[in-house]
C-alpha cells in the first residue's frame, strides 16, 4: 500500500482487501451512508470523511496524511494481513471459502467502545435505517458538531456526559423506541460507576462479556457484537437470524440452543472466530441462503 496525498485527502494506492460496499454493509457500523455515486460518508473518532473505491485505489476525502496516521490507519485495520487471515479462514471448510471469496473486501473497523455500547443497544430488533436514524437524531441533540460537509452538518456521538441529559422521554423522541430506557440506565450505570469503556478491550473475551451483559438491554448477541466492534474480542461470535441459519444450514447445528450454537460456533472457528463470522454473515444475507 503507498499513500499520495491529494487536495483535501489522500489515495491509499495498490490497496488489497479492502472494498468500502463490503466493509460499510455488513452490519458492523451504523454512521456510513452510501452516496449517489457510490461513495460512503461517515462519522467516526469525531470527524467525517468520505470514501470510495477507484480501480485498485482507496480515495478518501476530507481527510489528511497526518490523520490518516493517527486515526484512519488504525480505524481501518489496515495492520492486519488479511489476505493471510482469509487464507487461513478458506483453509476451514468450502462454504467459509465461498463466503470469503463473496466478501473479499471486509475489514473489522476499530470503532468506538462506547459508542458500540450504545449504538448496538438500539440495533436490537431494529432494522438498519431505523438504527441510523435514530443514532444520528442522538447525535444531532447531543453530540457536538464537528462541521460543514458538502452542504449538510455533522455530529459527533455524544459522550456518556452528554448523553445524561437526556431523560428517557427525549430518548424515545430520538426514536429509540423501546430501548429508550435501556440506552438511559446504561448510561447512568457508566456514569455512576465511572466506568471506562475503552477499558474493557483489555479484559479477557468471556469477563468481557459478562461485563457488558450487566447493562440493561444487553443480551449475549448484542455482546457479541459490542465485543467485537468495540472490544477488539475477535474470538467472538454474534448468532442472529442469519448466523443460525450458516449454522444450521452448513455445520450440523440444527437443534442447538442460541447459547450452545454461539459457543459451538466459537470453538469450531477459535481466535478467528469473529472474523468467520463477518464473512459468513454478509455472504449468507446477501445471497438469502436458507430463506
Amino acid at each position: 500500500m503507498k499513500l499520495e496525498e491529494i487536495k483535501n485527502g489522500i489515495i491509499l494506492k495498490e490497496t488489497k482487501d479492502f472494498d468500502p460496499v463490503h466493509i460499510f454493509e455488513c452490519g458492523q457500523c451504523f454512521r456510513w451512508i452510501k452516496e449517489d455515486d457510490g461513495s460512503y460518508t461517515g462519522v467516526a473518532k469525531g470527524k467525517v470523511i468520505n470514501v470510495k473505491k477507484d480501480g485498485e485505489n482507496i480515495v478518501i476525502d476530507n481527510t489528511n496524511k497526518e490523520e490518516f496516521e493517527n486515526i484512519w490507519y488504525d480505524y481501518f485495520d489496515l495492520g492486519r494481513d488479511y489476505t493471510s487471515l482469509k487464507k487461513e479462514l478458506a483453509q476451514h471448510d468450502e462454504n467459509l471459502k465461498k463466503a470469503v471469496d463473496f466478501g473479499w473486501g471486509i475489514r473489522i473497523l476499530q470503532q468506538d467502545s462506547w459508542e458500540m455500547l450504545i449504538s448496538f443497544i438500539i440495533s436490537s430488533n431494529n432494522r438498519i435505517p431505523m438504527i441510523q436514524r435514530a443514532i444520528n437524531n442522538i447525535s444531532e441533540k447531543y453530540g457536538k458538531e464537528i462541521g460543514e460537509y458538502r452542504g449538510r452538518k455533522y455530529f459527533a456521538f455524544p459522550s456518556p456526559e452528554e448523553l445524561s441529559k437526556a431523560s428517557i422521554e427525549e430518548l424515545r423522541e430520538c426514536k429509540t423506541g423501546f430501548r429508550d430506557k435501556y440506552i438511559y440506565h446504561t448510561n447512568k450505570m457508566v456514569i455512576e460507576e465511572n466506568l471506562n469503556m475503552e477499558d474493557f478491550i483489555e479484559m479477557d473475551s468471556e469477563v468481557c462479556h459478562k461485563e457488558l451483559m450487566k447493562f440493561k438491554g444487553v443480551g449475549a448477541k448484542v455482546a457479541d457484537c459490542i465485543a467485537l466492534f468495540g472490544m477488539r474480542k475477535y474470538d467472538s461470535f454474534p448468532v442472529d437470524v442469519w448466523v443460525k441459519r450458516v449454522m444450521q444450514e452448513f455445520y450440523g447445528a440444527e437443534d442447538m440452543s442460541l447459547p450452545k450454537m454461539r459457543k459451538y460456533g466459537m470453538e469450531l472457528f477459535g481466535e478467528k472466530a469473529g472474523f468467520a463470522q463477518q464473512y459468513l454473515f454478509y455472504y449468507v444475507r446477501e445471497l438469502e441462503i436458507g430463506k
